[in-house]
């Protein structure tokens, strides 16, 4: 399988290459990435989550004791939950974020997929998805799997990332376009 050195040089993705090696031997990378989801998905929910995970002045068991309690409470597979164990006990957890966005890439890489993340104005219908996950795979020629955000401050539109590519069809920049041009010609 062939990373990226930036994914391979990180602290996130030595971590995160580590647990994806763990998952392939126990042939659990599936469960795991479901677990990683959910994990994501429980730090984009919470505030207070993401503040804890950055402070600090918590101590070890106090971050183990989270960290088992998240893992029971979402039903995390016994890997994952011995991962946040490590993390923890590493004083890690901070860079968990980085490192599930590392977990995913490489296993979408494993599998012959692209990570791509799209941001709208408004939530996309699944039609509206499909067709532009259709449109990624033929302009990039493998699997896309496409992760949808809503940015309420692009107005209209959508930027689309794939890996270190920009696509921005947002009309928010296409007025910063237009304000940039008409301070350039004086009007």
């Amino acid at each position: 399988m062939e990373l990226s050195a930036g994914i391979q040089s990180s602290l996130a993705g030595r971590y995160a290459s580590a647990l994806f090696d763990l998952a392939s031997e126990a042939g659990t990378v599936t469960a795991v990435e479901s677990d990683l989801d959910n994990l994501d998905a429980a730090l984009t929910e919470s505030e207070d989550l993401r503040a804890f995970i950055r402070n600090p002045e918590i101590s070890r068991s106090q971050i183990a004791g989270v960290m088992s309690g998240i893992g029971a409470h979402l039903g995390l597979s016994d890997l994952t939950k011995n991962f946040l164990g490590v993390l923890a006990d590493n004083r890690r957890v901070s860079a968990l974020p980085g490192m599930i966005r590392a977990f995913t890439t490489i296993a979408a890489a494993q599998r012959g997929e692209v990570q791509a993340e799209v941001a709208s104005a408004h939530a996309l219908t699944d039609e509206q998805i499909s067709t532009l996950e259709t449109k990624l795979r033929a302009r990039e020629g493998r699997t896309v799997k496409l992760k949808s955000r809503v940015d309420p401050d692009l107005l209209g539109g959508l930027v689309v990332t794939i890996g270190s590519q920009r696509i921005d069809s947002s009309i928010r920049t296409r007025l910063n376009s237009l304000a940039q041009a008409m301070k350039a010609t004086g009007a």
